[in-house]
């Protein structure tokens, strides 16, 4: 008898996962989404069924997963504490992308209670960068510093943003308004969003400019890593532009009188950048990732570099960060299915990188589905 999963939230992301999901004949699948035309995206794939379904209330939730051996998360970061809690409650086994700003480890001991595993920030970053870092600390003897670059662009730069949102605008202005917390000397400390710029070239892109974002997230407790930041990747000059648009106000969600409306100006800037930021079907984009980690290994210092670069998907037109960013978790939610992983708890991928072959299997299975994520090792004597 096929298992039946459940995959919360049709956006960019959730259309890919469920299309995964539903090539494995092993499986039932169920995608639900509040609007229908998102549903439309994947009508008549083989395999999958949908639903609309309100899934801000979490009434609808349970009803929704009740017969569920395993549900994915793949809705907006307002909704991702929420329902976390409700599929926790529901004892069904849990796969998260949402970028929740609230601490997934709060619901740790209901989860180990109800002896439900749940994985969370289980995408690209945080997800797979996570998962290498967390990696790096079980083959190093320590690890002293740990970083992480990342980004998703279009390939045609068009002024004057030379940007298009690959998943929830929403999320992305969030990321760009959310102080910055890193690791420096083993203290965490905090940094204004999109501060610190820096240019780094890549062989596939060329330049691309890199500001502190609020990545490391549960790094910051699970690893013992004295120093860590993490780096959003944009065309030059696109991080200025945005600081701009955040100092002088366009990104605050406290209400301000125009005349005789009351609005609030974050909606208005919306209103005006998503459609501007849309990727258009045509328009070719790509996600990079590196994380490098330094450390010692015995009489030795290493440097762990972990590089993924993927593109467009020509043939599916599926994009690389719904493709990067979802099959971390359809791996991971195949593995919660077979009861290959079964760990009561909330757990990001760092934790995962723990469990024997994971990492390996991670890699072996994106790799399967035309996804590189590759990962080299420079030596040096210690007194370098």
């Amino acid at each position: 008898m096929a298992r039946k999963v459940v995959v919360l939230g049709c956006g960019l992301v959730g259309a890919t996962m469920a299309r995964d999901l539903a090539a494995d004949r092993k499986l039932s699948v169920t995608v639900a989404d509040v609007n229908p035309a998102n549903l439309q995206a994947v009508a008549g794939v083989r395999g999958l069924a949908t639903a609309i379904a309100d899934l801000s209330r979490p009434d609808k939730v349970r009803a929704l997963i009740r017969n569920a051996d395993a549900v994915v998360g793949a809705l907006p970061s307002r909704f991702g504490f929420a329902t976390l809690r409700t599929v926790i409650e529901s004892g069904k086994p849990y796969c998260d992308i949402s970028f929740m700003p609230e601490d997934a480890m709060d619901l740790d001991s209901l989860a180990r209670r109800r002896g439900v595993t749940a994985v969370v920030d289980c995408g690209v970053a945080p997800g797979l960068a996570n998962l290498a870092i967390g990696y790096a600390t079980t083959v190093m003897d320590e690890v002293e510093e740990a970083h992480y670059l990342v980004g998703g662009l279009p390939h045609r730069r068009t002024w004057p943003f030379e940007y298009k949102a690959p998943f929830a605008p929403a999320d992305v202005i969030e990321e760009y308004t959310r102080p910055a917390r890193l690791k420096l000397h083993g203290r965490v400390v905090t940094r204004p969003a999109l501060s610190d710029p820096e240019l780094f070239d890549f062989p596939q892109v060329g330049t691309l400019e890199g500001a502190l974002t609020d990545g490391l997230r549960s790094l910051l407790k699970t690893v013992k890593v004295p120093n860590m930041f993490e780096k959003t990747l944009r065309y030059p000059g696109h991080a200025a532009l945005m600081r701009i648009f955040r100092e002088v106000g366009f990104f605050s969600k406290n209400p301000i009188e125009i005349g005789a409306a009351r609005v609030r100006p974050l909606d208005v800037t919306s209103a005006l950048l998503f459609p501007l930021w849309k990727r258009l079907p045509d328009e070719s984009e790509f996600t990079i990732l590196r994380v490098v980690a330094r450390g010692r290994k015995g009489k030795r210092r290493e440097i762990h570099t972990f590089d993924l670069f993927d593109e467009t998907d020509s043939e599916s037109g599926a994009s690389s960060m719904a493709r990067t960013t979802g099959f971390p978790c359809t791996i991971t939610t195949r593995l919660l299915v077979s009861g290959d992983l079964h760990l009561p708890g909330v757990h990001p991928p760092e934790v995962l990188a723990r469990e024997k072959g994971y990492f390996a299997h991670m890699t072996r299975e994106l790799s399967r589905r035309g996804v590189e994520f590759t990962h080299s090792i420079e030596h040096r004597p210690l007194d370098s």
